[in-house]
């Protein structure tokens, strides 16, 4: 599977926000906005069915390291 680098602009404030977040749950900013994207393609999914393809939305995601 190819990784592949995406360049988003962000306000400073909502970087902070997230970053605060992604500390929080116990994963760097990168790997948060990943499980971001991870839930929002699973409850697309969910809702209009399958994106054909072979990459499962679950991979390339780190768990959080927080204790439940």
């Amino acid at each position: 599977m190819a990784v592949k680098s995406v360049s988003i602009r962000i306000e400073e404030e909502m970087l902070r926000r997230i970053g605060y977040i992604a500390d929080f749950e116990g994963r760097s900013v990168n790997s948060h906005i990943l499980v971001l994207i991870r839930e929002n393609i699973e409850a697309f999914e969910k809702k209009y069915g399958k994106i054909e393809g072979d990459i499962r939305p679950d991979v390339n995601v780190k768990p959080s390291r927080k204790h439940s």
